[in-house]
């Protein structure tokens, strides 16, 4: 009676649980990506979460688990039944989730069953991140707590388990966002501009699998090229007493390999590699990587793994320039900055196809490297990095507050000093062995920035086989492996130094919204483009000046940005929905790889006070109607250097204050031949425009841009322009904020054949 009513209790949980599966669907976000239509409670995100320690059992605990809003100091709910339900593992704020709300405690429950062939093992229980805090329950046995939104965790969960019976894990979530001090990154409780949606709970796979009773916990390797060795160092877990490990190496290619036979665990082996084959981002080789754990003779446990052989530096070039080489080769490094954000699962991609996507598209764009920042991604994303030969930057997440003006620093209390670097240690250890990562950016700009130069050199002394970043931008502190700066929408590069490489960490932000493929009605870039050719155009102009800083100015890498649209920004190459590429991706991959030979050169005509102050004649007073026309008299305007407008508005150069709503200018200007190339207004406007040639309407341009930007001209424009003298008159009309007008021309031509 007793076995008939259990069964009748599981068949009625399964057609609950099946139900339940069947009533889910995902929140309708603003923008959804094609991915979405593949998740669902029965697939989600399946693959083997952690590439670089591969055991062959292991269940994966993604899908559906209950949840709900939680209070502070509340009991968990054990052996209670949620109302809500939420698919793990997308954060409660996303529309795979199936939730999309804000709310910064969280209850987690699901129910479990362990696998009849794991008996006599240990159970593991692993997340692979959870933001920001998280406290964990198996069948009422509190485990405990982990802080640190980006970093996986493991509890071992054997002595909690039931035996025959389904387990149940509760998991607690509180995060404060940008309430609290703990690193971050860019989620924000209020989203806006450069600040985005947060992600709270759990956002990465959640899964268990069965170890023996000592088992291999992590691998470290260290890869020496110039020696032509790899160094092995096997962590265990549980008694090691008597145990050994044996190290397997092989070449995939030539079938060939080196191993090391049983030996004691607590020293690093190393393996001399016969004419070693290097990882780069043309031939992005990976070595496989086997390790067992002799126990009494006995092989309990193994694991597979991988590694590439990779080495980075600075090192000077014939002309003392400090340059970057990779494997002893110098490398001009160009790549994008990369969110890693998604409009309908934020930090959580909606599939493993849909993460290598990303990176796919970043090397068909030519770009050799990838500058992830301020997060951190799940472990397939960098091994798809790996795979794929992709370089990347990895930041670590801010958090805190921002400096303030006239300081470069801000002083942490202990506490958020502490997790920052608690978690900065996690990151570094966790991400160690994938060869795709060749620097560590510390900070950015003076996002928390604080005690820069301790903690730089504990980085480059911890992990001395990369590069290390003190400041992406801002506030540079003269320590580390590079000077970096940050320009928009430039390019520029930073003063050569004697030892420290020069980089453009952030430039561009050329913004197009395409109708239909944005988060926003509303969208914004650092400096806009009318079209997909204009944006190709600019692009590629911005492109070949940075081709001449490496060249000139011995700039070693530059990363524009950004890699796709988010939420409200508008300044990416893809849509945030990944659906279109917004610019030519054939010329875009042939300026990012060098190739600049068919990128139009611009010749000043007609200058701007962008460098050099230009004298026009100007009005506050409505003038005549005819007051554009070459033939106006006006000798009783007042004469001034340009630009005109007020301090503080971006990108102006303002040497005539200008704080009326309207201002009108005029100016005259030869032109000693009749240009054969295109013609370009190079213009600056805060806010609405309009630019006369000869009296003959040229351009008519609305809002406001925050730098200088070639404007077509109108044919009937284009068309007064003449050999000898012109006259160039201009008006502009400013309703709040700031206010700012310049302008001149510029000539496109395509360079000469060869």
């Amino acid at each position: 009676m007793k076995a008939r009513s259990c069964a009748l209790a599981l068949l009625l949980a399964c057609v609950a649980v099946s139900a339940a599966r069947a009533d889910w669907k995902p929140a309708q976000a603003p923008l959804m990506t094609r991915w979405a239509k593949d998740v669902s409670p029965d697939k989600v995100l399946p693959e083997y979460p952690r590439p670089q320690l591969v055991r062959e059992k292991w269940q994966n605990l993604n899908g559906l688990w209950q949840f709900a809003v939680a209070k502070e100091k509340e009991e968990p709910p054990v052996g209670k039944k949620l109302d809500e339900q939420i698919l793990v593992p997308f954060p409660v704020e996303s529309a795979l989730s199936g939730v999309m709300k804000r709310a910064d405690r969280l209850w987690y429950r699901r129910t479990f069953s362990v696998p009849k062939d794991w008996a006599g093992q240990r159970v593991l229980l692993h997340f692979g991140a959870v933001d920001w805090e998280a406290t964990v329950w198996v069948n009422g046995a509190k485990l405990g707590s982990h802080r640190g939104g980006y970093d996986p965790f493991t509890f071992d969960i054997t002595d909690a388990l039931k035996k025959d019976a389904e387990q149940e894990v509760i998991v607690g979530v509180w995060d404060p966002s940008d309430a609290g001090t703990q690193p971050r990154g860019k989620q924000v409780n209020k989203p806006g501009g450069i600040y985005y949606t947060p992600t709270t709970g759990i956002w990465q796979t959640v899964w268990i699998e069965p170890v023996p009773a000592v088992s291999i916990e992590s691998l470290k390797v260290v890869p020496d090229v110039d020696a032509s060795t790899v160094t092995v160092a096997v962590k265990l877990r549980g008694p090691a007493a008597n145990a050994e490990v044996s190290i397997d190496v092989q070449d995939p290619e030539r079938k060939s390999g080196v191993g090391a036979s049983p030996r004691n665990p607590d020293k690093p082996v190393a393996l001399s590699l016969k004419e070693p084959r290097l990882w780069s981002p043309e031939s992005p080789f990976l070595y496989r990587l086997r390790v067992d754990l002799h126990v009494g003779g006995k092989v309990v446990d193994s694991v597979e793994s991988y590694f590439g052989m990779r080495k980075i530096a600075v090192v000077k070039d014939e002309k003392s320039v400090p340059r970057i080489q990779l494997n002893n080769k110098t490398i001009f490094q160009v790549g994008p900055l990369d969110q890693g954000f998604w409009p309908d699962g934020l930090y959580t991609a909606p599939t493993d196809a849909a993460l290598k996507y990303d990176i796919e598209m970043t090397r068909k764009l030519g770009f050799n490297m990838t500058r992830k920042h301020v997060k951190v991604e799940p472990a397939r994303w960098y091994y798809w990095c790996d795979k794929l030969g992709l370089l990347v930057w990895q930041d670590m997440p801010s958090g805190d507050r921002d400096v303030p003006k006239g300081k470069k620093e801000i002083e942490r209390t202990p506490e958020s000093a502490k997790q920052y670097e608690t978690e900065l240690a996690a990151m570094i250890e966790n991400l160690h062995n994938h060869p795709c990562i060749v620097m560590w950016v510390v900070f950015n700009e003076g996002w928390g920035q604080f005690d820069t130069r301790r903690i730089t050199e504990w980085t480059k002394k911890t992990d001395p086989t990369r590069l290390v970043n003190c400041a992406s931008g801002w506030h540079d502190m003269n320590v580390g492996d590079v000077h970096d700066i940050h320009v928009y929408p430039g390019p520029g590069a930073p003063p050569v130094e004697k030892e420290r490489a020069g980089l453009l960490g952030e430039f561009g932000g050329l913004g197009l919204g395409v109708d239909g493929h944005t988060w926003a009605n509303k969208t914004w870039g650092y400096r806009g483009a009318a079209s997909k050719e204009d944006l190709t155009r600019k692009y590629e102009r911005l492109l070949k000046q940075v081709y001449q800083l490496k060249d000139e100015k011995g700039l070693c890498a530059a990363v524009y940005t950004q890699i796709t649209d988010v939420e409200t920004e508008a300044n990416g190459l893809l849509t945030y929905d990944r659906e279109v590429v917004k610019l030519d991706l054939e010329r875009a991959a042939a300026v990012n790889k060098g190739d600049v030979s068919n990128v139009a050169d611009l010749r000043v005509l007609v200058p701007s006070s962008q460098d050099k102050a230009q004298t026009w004649r100007y009005t506050f007073e409505k003038p005549a109607k005819d007051w554009y026309k070459p033939e106006f008299k006006d000798a009783d305007w007042k004469e001034g250097p340009g630009g005109f407008g007020t301090k503080g508005t971006p990108g102006a150069v303002v040497r005539t204050e200008w704080k009326t709503d309207d201002i009108w200018l005029r100016r005259e200007f030869e032109l000693k031949d009749d240009p054969s190339g295109e013609v370009w207004l190079y213009l600056h406007h805060d806010e609405d425009a309009e630019v006369y040639i000869n009296g003959v309407l040229a351009a008519k341009v609305e809002g406001y841009i925050t730098a200088y930007e070639e404007v077509p001209l109108t044919k009937e424009g284009r068309a007064a322009l003449k050999k000898g003298k012109n006259v160039l008159a201009v008006t502009c009309h400013q309703t709040k904020g700031g206010q700012y007008i310049d302008a001149g021309l510029v000539e496109l031509k395509k360079p000469s054949p060869r």
